[in-house]
């Protein structure tokens, strides 16, 4: 089970910093650009260390299929424009935040000195696209309409990040605690943005168990094309 759950934090860490990397070069702005690289490498930077602890962070990064990743679908999801990247990050960082504040207490020392090191990083994250989220919707009446779409479209992909099975309950964190604080920051952060919380909406769900969009494969075609074209391939 810890394999399991160390794959789901690493997999979540590393599909969404291969989506972050898409932008690199193509940012709305010089500023931008280099903070969403930047992030895009933090991310990876805590990929390889939780991964490291399952195992080979490459072999798992470059040669498991779609069905073997454990990521939840949010990560997955496309770039879209400006304002879906921005709603994506917001929802997952928030969890993240709360996620790893939590996973400091675990049982297991070097998961919770991994989790210690990589708060630090998701505090500027967190508020980042959180000042993001703030700006676009308390804009332009063009960025709000953008920017509430994006949180529509996205909702239903957040419920998962709260769901717990047998793995969750025996070796994780309490993510319906995680789930009230997150709410709770959302919220307050979409009333200052004059935005509203999406609501009602059904919740999509597999990602945590190898089932996952059809998205998710275009992205492993491109980010193991070295690796599979060459196998053992070295720097």
């Amino acid at each position: 089970m810890m394999f399991e759950y160390l794959l789901r934090i690493g997999d979540n860490c590393l599909i969404l910093s291969q989506r972050l990397a898409e932008w690199c070069g193509h940012g709305p702005a010089i500023e931008e650009d280099i903070a969403l690289t930047n992030v895009a490498l933090d991310l990876l930077g805590q990929a390889r260390l939780w991964l490291s602890c399952a195992g080979d962070e490459d072999q798992l990064a470059y040669l498991r299929d779609a069905r073997e990743f454990r990521n939840v679908l949010l990560v997955e999801q496309p770039n879209g424009d400006y304002a879906d990247t921005t709603a994506r990050q917001f929802y997952f960082d928030v969890w993240h935040y709360y996620f790893l504040h939590d996973l400091r207490a675990s049982k297991e020392e070097r998961m919770a000195g991994i989790a210690e090191k990589a708060l630090k990083e998701v505090a500027y994250h967190v508020e980042r696209s959180r000042d993001w989220v703030i700006h676009l919707g308390d804009g332009t009446p063009e960025s709000h309409e953008r920017m509430q779409r994006a949180l529509d479209s996205l909702w239903t992909y957040t419920g998962e990040m709260f769901e717990m099975d047998e793995v969750d309950q025996a070796v994780g964190v309490d993510l319906q605690s995680v789930q009230e604080r997150w709410i709770e920051r959302v919220s307050e952060t979409l009333r200052q943005a004059t935005l509203n919380l999406p609501s009602g909406q059904w919740m999509q769900r597999g990602g945590k168990r190898g089932m996952h969009t059809e998205k998710l494969g275009y992205l492993l075609a491109e980010m193991q094309f070295l690796q599979r074209a060459y196998p053992g391939a070295q720097w």
